[in-house]
């Protein structure tokens, strides 16, 4: 298996994350953001969108999406299970982690932070964009989980709404934003006590600056 990403997308860091939990090794293919080199003509031939990550599968198959990717993980490795199998829990935890994924991510990016550059916004103003992004979207996941119990996001387990809430509060630092929320870092903390988590972050990966 093999993993295209970068040792700061947040995306890619969630996939490492569960590759982690799985017990699952992967080798790692680097892709520097800022150097546009997801735009290579040998990666838009992986993955048309030019996003990180990508993921090889044994068989060859490419996959893309982190949140595709974690739940092929999930079938294929299925212990630790990142789902529950109350439907209605299952249906949470997913919501969950679909507000980082196509809420809070994407409109934070730097594809989107670009766009607003060119046109014309300050470099404040865009900074300013993407704190409040974030801040809209983890005030929504702090209420969410308002009434679910620790450490982790929705109990003694760690679930796919983890691997994208710690992302997340990381991207959060690197914007400044303050981190007003006792309950996501009090699940952070516990998350990051495992290997997976700890060994997954940014600043352990060989791209690393």
């Amino acid at each position: 298996m093999t993993l295209h990403g970068y040792f700061r997308s947040t995306a890619s860091w969630r996939v490492r994350i569960a590759l982690g939990l799985k017990g699952l090794k992967a080798e790692q293919v680097f892709h520097h953001l800022r150097r546009g080199e997801q735009r290579a003509p040998d990666y838009l031939a992986l993955n048309p969108q030019g996003l990180l990550p990508a993921f090889v599968t044994d068989d060859g198959e490419v996959l893309t999406q982190s949140l595709a990717i974690i739940e092929y993980l999930d079938e294929v490795a299925p212990s630790p299970a990142l789902l529950p199998a109350d439907p209605v829990l299952k249906a949470k935890v997913r919501a969950v982690a679909q507000v980082v994924a196509c809420d809070i991510h994407p409109v934070q990016n730097l594809k989107v932070l670009a766009r607003l550059r060119a046109l014309g916004l300050s470099e404040d103003q865009v900074q300013a964009w993407a704190a409040t992004t974030i801040e809209e979207g983890l005030d929504a996941i702090d209420q969410l989980l308002a009434h679910q119990p620790g450490p982790f996001a929705f109990g003694p387990e760690v679930t796919l709404a983890d691997l994208f809430i710690v992302p997340q509060l990381g991207n959060a630092r690197r914007f400044g934003v303050e981190l007003r929320w006792p309950r996501l870092i009090a699940l952070e903390t516990a998350c990051l006590e495992l290997p997976a988590f700890a060994d997954a972050a940014p600043g352990r990966q060989a791209d690393a600056e």
